[in-house]
């Protein structure tokens, strides 16, 4: 039987350890008959660079490298880990994609994306997507010492929780316009994103068509995934392991 897996915000990190138990189980148990994983950004809580290399990141890459020998792992970057290259990729035996990709899946072309990019409500947030996204500042930023970086990171970290508390929620959502907007510009009325952490299967109208937009869940306090086979579509979750 045919399907294929979806998964993204995972946020894994060392102090978090059912998360990393919880991703190597489903890797070993459930992708390894799948016909592709597709990592759709927020692999890891942050990311300051492939040359931040750790028992941690070497023992994630490893497990993923073993599933990349006989299923296609596939990336797109998030935006905690936009940093990500092709360095660690080929480490974990992952393709990375652009940011808004469309696959056939199973006969339904489908724009696969993070999604940050369509919360245009966020306009704090978008002016820094764009200059995260840009040339100069990544290349600017990997010149600063590994140390020094993971303290920004920290810092980054505590500013964007506190910030989340007072902004309202649909701030944080996807603008419906700009889901529409992107389905229109890759010409498909299916899409499947992560990033805002409220896993749900959307109906909707593009252009007069009728339309399904996926959104996936994090992993905070549970394994959240998606298998779409050629006949359902299943939004899935896992208990973390204690």
């Amino acid at each position: 039987m045919s399907f294929t897996y979806f998964i993204s915000d995972l946020h894994l990190s060392e102090d978090r350890p059912d998360i990393t138990d919880c991703l190597l189980t489903f890797l070993q148990s459930d992708v390894t008959e799948a016909d592709a994983l597709y990592i759709l950004g927020d692999l890891f809580e942050y990311w300051i660079g492939d040359a931040d290399i750790n028992p941690f990141t070497t023992q994630v890459a490893d497990a993923l490298k073993a599933v990349s020998q006989h299923t296609p792992i596939y990336f797109i970057h998030g935006n905690r880990d936009f940093a990500l290259g092709e360095r660690y990729a080929k480490r974990c035996g992952m393709t990375l994609l652009p940011e808004q990709y469309v696959i056939d899946l199973y006969g339904t072309p489908t724009v696969i994306l993070h999604g940050d990019e369509m919360c245009t409500r966020d306009i704090e947030y978008m002016k820094f997507r764009k200059k995260a996204r840009g040339w100069w500042w990544p290349r600017l930023v990997m010149m600063i010492p590994l140390e020094l970086r993971r303290k920004m990171v920290a810092r980054a970290r505590r500013n964007s929780d506190v910030r989340k508390k007072t902004m309202q929620m649909d701030i944080m959502d996807v603008t419906p316009q700009e889901v529409v907007n992107v389905m229109q510009r890759h010409g498909v009325t299916n899409m499947i994103h992560g990033h805002t952490h409220r896993p749900a299967i959307h109906d909707l109208n593009v252009g007069g068509q009728p339309a399904k937009r996926i959104v996936l869940g994090d992993w905070y306090d549970q394994g959240s995934m998606l298998k779409v086979t050629p006949q359902r579509t299943e939004l899935i979750n896992r208990p973390l392991p204690h």
